[in-house]
């Protein structure tokens, strides 16, 4: 007889001190923290996590429209390094953060990461945060923000490809990056090129069996996602709805997705899905799965391989959006 799997032998052994670590400098959400103001207190005073910043050609923070009668939105706006005039993708990109959580200075590496390694314009959206805007809040802002990206790049004031516009986010920002093509085939547009989803927030029933067998010991916790949509939904949202779960929607006329899932997260299984149900519609996707790695990996690129092969395949999948290839089949660590 086998001895039984312990977390030890699931988790990536380089992968352990990253986990442990985050662990410590995070907030009990649910537990002896309930408060988002205090939870981002903790994380605005926790010590700096290591992820490297790359270099890119421009940065500017501005604030763009948001939805009717709603502020504008802050964002902000990644250029690559390299001569002006290339056919570059505009990628839309959603930080994560449990909807509550975060913004563009906790993601700025991550989003610097996309645009050197892709070639990108990435745009980064500070969308409205729960409680103090739930559902569909997020959702209506990550929406005016691929409008606004899209008809920048059309008017070539990005810089980008026109047909090559993108929706990308990690973790809630996940779950934005599918919602917004959905909302642009509902109403009218803009076009979505490709979708890449990094270990995403997908359905609000938190039904998976990863849900169980990952539910603690990988720093985000079933515990951690069920108070994220407690603030996100309020006692009366709708966890249902499409647009703040998409795993529930028609998925028959979204564009092409990259999906990116870890082995050791509580969403793993949700990730892996979704993936199944867009190709059952009909829709081409790729999946990178990492079966030792955690929830929030990808950021890590200077640390982990495996966070280096997932930033590789991202990138590749951003940057064939200008170049026509067909993306389809599994990518990078092991298929699932």
């Amino acid at each position: 007889m086998t001895a039984p799997e312990t977390d030890s032998d699931r988790l990536a052994p380089e992968a352990r001190p990253l986990v442990d670590a985050l662990s410590a400098a995070f907030p009990d959400l649910g537990g002896t923290v309930t408060d988002a103001a205090e939870a981002r207190r903790i994380l605005a005073a926790a010590a700096p996590s290591g992820k490297a910043a790359q270099t890119v050609g421009a940065v500017a923070d501005r604030v763009v429209p948001g939805p009717a009668h709603a502020p504008g939105l802050p964002v902000r706006v990644y250029h690559p390094r390299g001569p002006r005039g290339v056919r570059r993708p505009t990628v839309v990109f959603f930080h994560g953060g449990g909807y509550t959580l975060c913004g563009l200075d906790s993601h700025d590496a991550t989003a610097r990461t996309l645009c050197a390694a892709s070639g990108a314009v990435v745009v980064s959206v500070a969308y409205r945060l729960a409680p103090e805007h739930r559902f569909p809040a997020a959702a209506e802002d990550a929406y005016a923000a691929l409008c606004w990206a899209a008809a920048r790049a059309r008017a070539g004031g990005l810089g980008g490809e026109p047909g090559a516009v993108v929706t990308a986010g990690d973790s809630s920002g996940g779950g934005l990056a599918a919602v917004a093509p959905l909302m642009a085939g509902d109403r009218g547009g803009p076009a979505v090129a490709l979708q890449v989803l990094i270990y995403p927030v997908l359905d609000a029933g938190q039904g998976s069996g990863s849900y169980t067998s990952n539910a603690t010991g990988y720093f985000l916790t079933a515990a951690h996602l069920r108070w994220f949509w407690e603030q996100y939904l309020g006692p009366d949202g709708d966890g249902s709805h499409p647009y703040a779960s998409p795993a529930r929607a028609d998925l028959s006329a979204l564009p092409p997705a990259h999906i990116v899932t870890a082995g050791c997260d509580p969403l793993c299984d949700e990730g892996g899905a979704y993936a199944d149900a867009l190709r059952r519609a009909g829709v081409p996707v790729t999946r990178g799965h990492y079966p030792g790695m955690f929830h929030g990996f990808l950021g890590f690129p200077r640390l982990l391989a495996d966070a280096r092969a997932a930033v590789a395949d991202v990138a590749e999948a951003i940057a064939s959006t200008v170049s026509g290839r067909k993306i389809s089949g599994d990518v990078g660590g092991a298929t699932g």
